[in-house]
């Protein structure tokens, strides 16, 4: 593996960038202390900073030589709202937040990108140092977008990563096509009449309208899908009643819906409602459906991916990048770039032993630091790749 000395030797100082964040975590649209701290490191660095853009994101800008192309890179800032269950120093400080997903990590690993790349200038063109905001389901991305990002920053090509607790340290992947699902949002409202529970002729039970729905979505996706395509049905509440002896009124249900194709994102909009509503009508409740497209997939444009992975191959070792990886069902809006510009969403493995191995959005998931100058250099190495000097 070729990391600079410089990266490696700043590595503690990242590790205490990192765990400072981890517990201080902000959700979507609330990360002012994260964008304070970004905004301050980068001017620090000698970059030009932006702050406000989309809400809570900023946005450092990098100039050097004289090339006239420029490339944006990517990192999430925004925690989730889980209940930490870890017990490391650095464990959050704010109850019922945490940075789950490694969004910490990111935000550092793009520091630290932005530090070396300041110091080193080995790169002729602009570097767009993107700290979005709300990516776990506010759309930051978007709303970045709709601020101007592209007017106001304007680039050619977009990089992200992603950390990875299935892939060892020190793995990355970059696959063309596409790496991340469409996520879309389901929300239904059931009302039936109540009634004693020991009389459930008396009452229309929504509970057992839920129930047969539940499983109706499940079967909806075994045998209306086509079996090579992908769908994911996810009901992840189901709130109704509060007492052990009345048969509520009202049953409300909500989840998500990831597909990887248009295709099949556009069934699943049209299909849930309408069994929703047939499995509703023959329980006798009223069902009121909510489907919000969300995400769209993530698709690595070819040539990006291509010049990620040549990129990382001389930082890891041709045998440690990997350009086949299957497709995660996970969401990202990092999409919205990707539909803008050509873009690359790569993936960083973390797993080392116990350490790192612990899945995305678990109360006991911590982002694996020794990573971090290894993300910084593959970030660098784009950039130098992009805007050779």
């Amino acid at each position: 593996m070729t990391i600079d000395e410089q990266l490696l030797a700043w590595a503690p100082e990242f590790s205490a960038w990192r765990r400072d964040f981890h517990a201080h975590p902000e959700l979507g649209y609330q990360e002012r202390r994260t964008a304070a701290l970004v905004a301050e490191r980068l001017a620090a660095f000698g970059l030009e900073v932006t702050t406000g853009v989309g809400g809570t994101g900023v946005v450092g800008t990098l100039r050097a030589g004289s090339g006239n192309r420029a490339i944006a890179l990517r990192a999430d800032m925004d925690a989730l709202p889980i209940e930490e269950a870890g017990d490391a120093p650095w464990r959050s400080t704010t109850p019922g937040t945490m940075h789950a997903c490694g969004h910490d990590g990111h935000t550092t690993m793009l520091l630290a990108a932005a530090r070396y790349l300041a110091a080193t200038r080995r790169f002729s063109g602009t570097i767009h140092f993107i700290f979005q905001p709300a990516e776990e389901g506010g759309a930051g991305a978007r709303a970045m977008l709709e601020d101007g990002l592209l007017e106001r920053f304007p680039f050619d090509s977009v990089f992200g990563a992603h950390n990875d607790p299935l892939l060892p340290a020190g793995v990355v992947s970059a696959s063309p096509g596409t790496v991340n699902a469409a996520s879309d949002t389901l929300r239904i409202r059931l009302t039936g009449k109540g009634g004693h529970a020991a009389r459930p002729h008396q009452a229309i039970d929504p509970i057992v309208a839920g129930a047969q729905i539940v499983v109706g979505l499940q079967s909806l996706v075994a045998r209306r899908v086509a079996p090579l395509d992908s769908a994911v049905v996810s009901v992840c509440t189901f709130h109704a009643g509060s007492a052990n002896n009345v048969i509520p009124e009202v049953a409300t249900l909500s989840g998500t819906v990831r597909t990887l194709m248009p295709h099949v994102q556009d069934q699943m909009a049209r299909d849930i409602p309408g069994l929703v509503a047939e499995l509703a009508a023959a329980a006798g409740v009223a069902a009121e459906v909510g489907y919000e497209r969300g995400y769209p997939p993530v698709v690595n444009d070819a040539a990006a991916a291509a010049a990620f992975a040549e990129a990382a191959r001389g930082v890891v070792g041709a045998a440690q990048v990997r350009t086949t990886m299957p497709a995660s069902m996970g969401g990202e809006d990092f999409a919205f770039y990707a539909l803008e510009r050509p873009g690359c969403f790569f993936r960083i493995g973390q797993a080392d032993g116990e350490r790192g191995s612990v899945p995305l959005h678990h109360p006991r998931y911590d982002f694996n630091d020794a990573i971090i100058p290894l993300g910084a250099a593959l970030f660098a190495a784009i950039a130098a790749r992009e805007l050779p000097a």
